[in-house]
């Protein structure tokens, strides 16, 4: 009995390890174009991060991006949910998502972290106060009313008299 309990437990433990040497069902960076309008699993090394205009990220699988023929893209509304993305910055990573084309390259549009596999763990959330129109600047992300200005205190006036300064005589008064 003690043989079947140990057989058995050899034979979990083979198949549980059997899909961490699976090859991956993702297609490479080259291949996404062809699958437009399908979803699909894209698998790259990421090569840098970089940051557009109005505070887009584009993680770029290639040297020269104008030529790439895939990227994958993270508006700012989804950072809070996706997180920090430049630090996927080097690593192999597999996004899942439907593969749009956009101005003549395959795209996937990064909205969550469940997309990611392969880096997500290392993506830690935006710092709280990263604004990601303004890189290096912080902001509590809302507007608040300006403060009224202080109220200035009136300046005395040259005439008024104080005291004992009335007595300008120079007599001791009596």
């Amino acid at each position: 009995m003690t043989l079947g309990w140990k057989s058995a437990l050899h034979a979990l433990l083979v198949f549980s390890a059997l899909p961490l040497f699976a090859t991956s069902d993702c297609l490479s960076i080259r291949e996404a174009s062809q699958h437009v309008g399908e979803t699909k699993c894209i698998i790259g090394k990421v090569v840098r991060v970089k940051v557009g205009s109005k505070g887009v990220h584009f993680v770029d699988f290639c040297e020269d991006q104008a030529s790439c023929p895939f990227t994958v893209v993270v508006f700012p509304h989804d950072l809070k949910d996706v997180g920090d993305v430049r630090r996927l910055t080097g690593r192999v990573i597999e996004i899942h998502g439907p593969v749009k084309l956009y101005d003549g390259r395959a795209e996937i549009i990064l909205n969550r972290i469940g997309q990611v596999t392969g880096g997500s763990t290392l993506i830690p959330p935006l710092p709280k106060n990263y604004d990601v129109e303004k890189q290096g600047h912080y902001s509590a992300g809302r507007m608040r009313p300006t403060k009224k200005p202080a109220k200035v205190k009136g300046t005395p006036s040259p005439s008024a008299t104080y005291g004992n300064e009335a007595d300008v005589s120079g007599e001791p008064p009596q």
